[in-house]
């Protein structure tokens, strides 16, 4: 028996929405620290290798479980492990798939809770100001004591009760995502993406151009620190670490293996070519 599903509306949504799934913190903030601490430029050639023989290939199979899925008008990893493995532990062992999404539902919504704060005060003019120095220490300290008033956080790591505005901005993220979920794929998930995927790229360009024209007090620029982040490192190839931190930047910059992409997979179309999807997700993801 078929079990009639929801399906995306278009290919775009689908790609928008698997690329929105994997962009993030990982691309913005870890890639860069990886690079720098691993080779700099020469980190490309060992990320490319894993990406090729690693990535993209498990992300088709991700792909090929979630249309699976779809046919036992199932989602999840739970459902499809136990229909693909008749034994008692595979339900069990495809809850992975189902507890790493959740997991990081529950600090994300956090952290995006934190951004939405930041970005009210920014409008409202409630920021610290900080004096141009060359000391960063000094330069960053009143950003720092905002963050900890905010978060109810000390310098110490203890944990203190945070103002109202951090509970209030917590509630207004958690109805916000509840809302777009409740609407379903193609009119909550779907329509989300096509709108803030563009402004995601859009802010992208802006900040880039506005790196590019600042300079420190030093009288570094922007040139400066692309060469500390991309000149290479041959030697750095040599070690074992570097090629082990390339693949788990490709875990994080694809999203392979949290479960998502499979439950997306699971609301294709009968007759949508996933490796076409799958290459172009992670397209727009590098």
């Amino acid at each position: 028996m078929t079990i009639k599903r929801e399906h995306w509306g278009t290919r775009l949504g689908l790609i928008l929405a698997v690329a929105g799934n994997a962009i993030g913190l990982g691309n913005f903030l870890r890639f860069p620290v990886q690079a720098a601490d691993n080779g700099g430029g020469a980190f490309m050639i060992p990320y490319m290798i894993s990406l090729i023989l690693l990535g993209i290939p498990l992300l088709w199979i991700e792909w090929a479980l979630g249309r699976f899925g779809s046919k036992k008008g199932h989602g999840t990893a739970v459902a499809v492990f136990d229909y693909l493995w008749k034994n008692p532990v595979a339900k069990y062992i495809g809850f992975l798939g189902v507890l790493i999404p959740l997991t990081v539902v529950v600090y994300y919504t956090y952290i995006e809770s934190w951004t939405l704060l930041y970005s009210f005060f920014s409008l409202i003019g409630g920021l610290p100001s900080t004096p141009l120095t060359a000391d960063v220490k000094d330069y960053l300290e009143p950003f720092k004591n905002f963050l900890f008033e905010k978060t109810g956080e000390t310098s110490e790591g203890f944990l203190l009760k945070p103002p109202f505005e951090t509970y209030l901005f917590f509630l207004i993220t958690l109805i916000i995502n509840l809302y777009i979920l409740y609407r379903g794929v193609s009119a909550g998930i779907e329509k989300v993406a096509k709108i803030a995927m563009p402004l995601i790229f859009i802010m992208a360009i802006i900040l880039m151009v506005r790196v590019f024209t600042l300079t420190s007090p030093d009288g570094r620029n922007f040139l400066d620190g692309l060469g500390f982040l991309w000149n290479p490192d041959f030697s750095a190839l040599t070690n074992p670490k570097v090629w082990l931190a390339a693949a788990g930047q490709v875990f994080f910059t694809l999203s392979v293996g949290f479960g998502a992409i499979l439950t997306y997979a699971s609301y294709i179309k009968p007759k949508d070519d996933i490796a076409l999807n799958g290459l172009a997700g992670a397209s727009v993801n590098e």
